[in-house]
């Protein structure tokens, strides 16, 4: 065999082989879209109830609040349980939450079953739904907002560094971290902080079919245990995510063999950050860095103990 013919057929080989890792390629990819399509709960599926879970801490998510808002035309969700494991977080994306849950509840049944912790802004978008359970260990309500700041002026005087701030009006800087918040810059604060725990008030109000004054009477901030809760009309029984399901069967007629697909969110980063370790990651950002600027970052969330 000549030498020209060996060459010939190694790159036919060559290129047989570059066609096949080239189709396989393309397959992986297609593969590869459609798991994810189907995790994020965008690919075709049949009759289901839709499980949303919230855990950790709550900040503004864009994908994930539109995949909640879609729930609501999809004629294929039968229900929706929303699992909540939260101490709260900021009080925009836990309005956002909200809100997109109560349009799905405009349209089908949701049904709240809440862990260890649905405190704060946990408690607050578990309102629009139709029926809220809780175990008797849950901790719950702790109906309020936070807003805190810190400033080292002191320090920095024993440490003889000046701080010069040129501002466009004398509330620019409030709070500031160099210099103490003044009694105006403390009122218009806590003129901030008011109006949103009465939009919070407010949301308690219409969700539970309760008087604003008796939601007030309730709202200074502590958190309740679910029995404690149920009592008070903040939940409506006891039980977790099968006595949910029980009740979608029994009170709104959905078939018990239906299946129970997650509604997931499609980045890793934010499902990274949950749970105990967004908790401690969040706690750092907020005593490192976050304490200078607190205006945009008001926070409806449950205070440990003693932090």
């Amino acid at each position: 065999m000549s030498l020209e013919t060996d060459l010939l057929l190694d790159r036919r080989r060559l290129k047989r082989r570059l066609v096949f890792w080239r189709v396989f390629s393309v397959l992986a990819v297609v593969v590869a879209v459609l798991v994810g399509l189907k995790g994020a709960g965008i690919g075709p599926s049949g009759p289901r109830i839709v499980r949303v879970s919230v855990d950790g801490l709550i900040s503004e998510n864009r994908e994930f609040t539109e995949s909640i808002e879609n729930l609501a035309d999809d004629r294929q969700v039968k229900a929706v349980i929303l699992a909540i494991d939260s101490p709260g977080g900021s009080v925009a994306g836990g309005e956002t939450i909200h809100d997109a849950i109560a349009r799905v509840a405009a349209e089908k049944p949701v049904v709240v079953s809440m862990g260890g912790l649905a405190a704060s802004a946990g408690y607050m978008i578990a309102l629009p739904a139709h029926r809220i359970f809780a175990r008797e260990s849950t901790l719950t309500g702790s109906i309020g907002v936070l807003l805190e700041t810190g400033e080292v002026s002191g320090l920095l005087e024993k440490l003889g560094i000046g701080a010069t701030v040129i501002r466009s009006g004398p509330l620019k800087d409030e709070p500031s971290l160099v210099r103490p918040l003044s009694p105006q810059g403390r009122d218009v604060l806590q003129a901030l902080v008011n109006d949103m725990y009465g939009q919070f008030v407010a949301m308690v109000a219409a969700g539970r079919h309760m008087d604003e004054a008796k939601v007030r009477a309730l709202a200074d901030g502590r958190a309740y245990t679910g029995k404690q809760a149920l009592g008070l009309g903040l939940i409506d029984a006891i039980g977790g995510e099968r006595d949910a399901r029980d009740w979608l069967v029994s009170a709104k007629g959905i078939p018990e063999d239906l299946p129970v697909e997650d509604l997931t969110e499609t980045r890793f980063i934010p499902r990274l950050f949950s749970g105990s370790l967004g908790t401690f990651v969040q706690g750092l950002w907020k005593t490192l860095i976050s304490q200078s600027v607190s205006l945009d970052g008001a926070q409806a969330v449950w205070q440990r103990p003693g932090s």
